[in-house]
């Protein structure tokens, strides 16, 4: 499998304090707050034991987190999957797969990792695995969508809802 080099002693420790435990597998950040903090790790396709990892992208920014959350938490993930184009999404999942199954050696015995984004199938599971996806600029309809709808709701607490 081919990696980028191990991560910084320094990205270990706050990604450590932002999960609340030690990474299990090695990862990459991608996408860092203006602060140089991690927001979105891109993660190997196993974790450090072999099993197998199918969040490629994960959001591990806190306050990003709780955005999506709460979009989640307000049907969001139903929302999304009737709202978006199922055949775009479907191609999403197999572009996500085919990104982290290309980092997989032809000659690996075992479990794989499978699915698409968030390890799913077909339609959406967990709306911060697509935003973290969109975020490292992945094309993910989903990742779109949630933004547009963080986008708008900050819009709105900035004005004061006018």
């Amino acid at each position: 499998m081919n990696r980028s080099p191990a991560p910084s002693a320094d990205d270990v420790e706050r990604v450590t304090r932002l999960l609340g435990r030690r990474p299990s597998g090695w990862f990459e950040v991608v996408v860092r707050a203006d602060n140089g903090d991690p927001v979105v790790l891109r993660n190997a396709p196993f974790m450090d034991d072999g099993t197998p990892m199918p969040t490629r992208y994960w959001l591990c920014d806190p306050e990003v987190t709780i955005a999506v959350s709460r979009l989640e938490a307000d049907g969001g993930v139903n929302r999304a999957e009737v709202e978006v184009d199922s055949a775009e999404l479907d191609d999403a999942h197999r572009r996500y797969a085919a990104e982290r199954d290309s980092l997989i050696d032809d000659d690996h015995r075992g479990p794989r990792p499978s699915g698409g984004v968030a390890g799913t199938r077909t339609g959406v599971k967990c709306l911060h695995a697509h935003y973290a996806w969109h975020l490292a600029g992945g094309d993910d309809p989903v990742g779109r969508w949630v933004h547009e709808r963080l986008t708008s709701e900050r819009s709105t607490h900035d004005t004061g809802g006018r």
